[in-house]
This record gives structure tokens, C-alpha cells and sequence, in this order.
């Protein structure tokens, strides 16, 4: 027995000094928000930073001012407001759309000022927190009159979440949903992404701080992808320099740590006519998980992309904006 325990844990030591080895090959310091503008937020974009309650807030906000139920779009976790590109670009000729950086991610950084001030730790980063962030934002852009709510992952999560928050106070002010490859029930992940399992390792966390190989964020982008060619190094450049802002890698371990699956109970107060999108190859939260809230969310439509990830946003823009047109009788 003893010679038995000896040797797990001689390939327990084996395999951590493996992981650490790689980690430490892919040293990487942060990056200033400065430093990382020129390239993401370029002077002429749409880009601008709003102050939020104590923080700076990357935002885009585009499209005529004057249209009915503005777009509002939330990224998932490790991602930033770009992911939303292809949609922001054919929404945006017909109704005002908002996508912005949330919390720990792209060039808005970790919670900051008043979002600390009643938080320790990870519990900044909870989903009452995120829901109350969404309602802050909007204020900040004085948009007071009933949006669409959409998200992709965790942004999903943050979106029902927002909307199931609101449910009591002023339950107009979300009037539809749009859900794309949403988290909130208990995983059964067939493939997680090295970064994600990497950063639920709390020991790890010192070493992930100052660390991001360019393979972990190859391999962890082709994980969500149904069409791994089109993981390419424009993409894989754009997830791997703003993940290194200031302060969004500790950010990131503090996230993966939240269990997202807490109530999933609450899915069925939505109430908003709701639109829910589904990669047909996402192995990270796969169709089941789709099916399961179109049951849950009365009167929801489900529309499955059968070769598309756990991105069909990102994967293939003009084939899911269509169906959001659709839903929004934009064509």
C-alpha cells in the first residue's frame, strides 16, 4: 500500500512540475489598459470608457439613438465585447446596440471602487454582483427604456440573471432574451477548455497570474469551436493580449471558481419572450442543456446550429444574426 502511495504521488509531482514547466515557459507580464487601446480600442472606433460607479467601462454603443428596445450584448468568460463584431455590424444599420467589457475582462479590468467596497474575494465576482454591474451600466448610458437582453456563456448567465434580478422592481425594463449557449445548470462538460480547468486549481493561481502560454489559449479557443480552422492567429492574438490587462488573470481564477449552477430553480421565472441559441458540437455545455431551457423558459424558441461550438456568434455571425433578426422582425 505504501509503495502504491508513493508512486501516485510521484506522478502527481511529475505532473505538476510538467504543468508548471509549461507555464512557466509561456512567462507574460500584464499589459497596461494604455498599451492596449491602440490596438482595441483605436481612436475613430466606437469604443469610449464610461465611469460605472468607481470604474472605467469599455464600451461600444452603436446604431441610431432613436430605435425602439436597444441591443444590449454581454461576452462570456475570457472573452471581451469583440466577440460580438459580425452581429454589432448588421444589427446596428437598424437598432442602437451596446456591447461592453465586463468585470475582469478586455480593457475594463477587475472590479474596482465601489464594487469592492462590500466584497472580499471572489464574492465580488457572484451573479447578483454582475446582474447589478448590467443595471449600473445602463444607467451610466442613460438608457432607461426596455432592452433586449442577450448574452453567450457566461454573458447568457449574467443576461437571465439581470432580467430575474429586475423581476420585482421593474420587470419592463428587460423585454426579451436572447441566450447563446447560456451556463446556469450543473455541468456535464465533455471537454473543458485547459484554461478553464487550469484556473478552478486555486494553487495554481500565483503561477496563472504571471503566466498565459499562446498554446493554452490555442487549444482552449479550438476546445469551443466546432470548426477548429477557424481558430486563427488574428483570434488567438486578440483572447491571449487583452487577457493580460491589468489584473484579468486573478480575475479569471476568482470567476472560475464561482459555481454558476447555484439555483438553476429560477430559470423558470423568466417570463420575457426568450430566443436561445445552441452550438450543435459545443462539448463545454452541450444541446441537452439547450433543450433543457427551452423547457424550463415558457414560450422560449430554441434554434440548434449543427456544426457550430460554444461561440456560433463568433464561429458564424451572418447565420445567427439572421435568426436574431428574425426573432426581433428585423427582416
Amino acid at each position: 500500500m505504501m509503495t502504491k502511495r508513493f508512486w501516485w504521488l510521484g506522478v502527481l509531482a511529475a505532473l505538476t512540475a510538467a504543468v508548471g514547466g509549461a507555464l512557466v515557459v509561456g512567462y507574460a507580464p500584464d499589459r497596461s489598459v494604455q498599451s492596449l487601446m491602440p490596438r482595441w480600442a483605436p481612436g475613430g472606433s466606437a469604443s469610449q470608457f464610461v465611469q460605472v460607479r468607481g470604474m472605467q467601462v469599455h464600451v461600444r454603443d452603436e446604431g441610431p439613438r432613436t430605435s425602439a428596445e436597444p441591443i444590449v450584448l454581454l461576452h462570456g468568460i475570457g472573452d471581451s465585447l469583440h466577440t460580438w463584431d459580425g452581429w454589432v455590424r448588421e444589427l446596428s444599420k437598424t437598432r442602437r446596440v451596446i456591447s461592453f467589457d465586463l468585470p475582469g475582462h478586455g480593457l475594463s479590468g477587475p472590479y474596482q471602487g465601489e464594487w469592492l467596497a462590500q466584497f472580499q474575494g471572489g464574492d465580488s465576482y457572484s451573479m447578483l454582483n454582475d446582474a447589478k454591474f448590467v443595471v449600473a451600466t445602463l444607467d451610466a448610458l442613460k438608457v432607461s427604456q426596455p432592452v433586449v437582453l442577450g448574452g453567450n456563456s457566461l454573458g447568457a448567465q449574467i443576461a437571465w440573471e439581470t432580467a430575474d434580478y429586475l423581476r420585482a422592481s421593474q420587470p419592463n425594463r428587460v423585454a426579451r432574451l436572447i441566450l447563446v449557449d447560456s451556463t446556469g445548470y450543473p455541468s456535464e462538460s465533455s471537454a473543458v477548455p485547459m484554461a478553464f480547468t487550469l484556473g478552478r486549481i486555486k494553487a495554481l493561481s500565483p503561477l496563472l497570474e504571471n503566466t498565459l502560454p499562446r498554446f493554452m489559449v490555442a487549444s482552449s479557443l479550438r476546445d469551443t469551436y466546432g470548426d477548429k480552422s477557424k481558430v486563427t492567429p488574428a483570434l488567438i492574438d486578440r483572447y491571449q493580449e487583452l487577457t493580460l490587462r491589468d489584473g484579468n488573470r486573478r480575475a479569471f481564477g476568482l470567476r472560475m471558481r464561482v459555481d454558476l449552477a447555484a439555483s438553476p430553480e429560477r430559470i423558470a421565472n423568466i417570463k420575457q419572450p426568450t430566443l436561445l441559441l445552441w452550438g450543435g458540437q459545443d462539448r463545454l455545455i452541450p444541446p441537452s442543456h439547450g433543450k433543457r431551457f427551452a423547457r424550463d423558459i415558457a414560450g422560449s424558441k430554441l434554434v440548434m446550429f449543427e456544426a457550430l461550438g460554444h461561440l456560433p456568434h463568433e464561429e458564424d455571425p451572418t447565420q445567427t444574426v439572421a435568426v436574431v433578426q428574425t426573432f426581433l422582425a428585423l427582416k
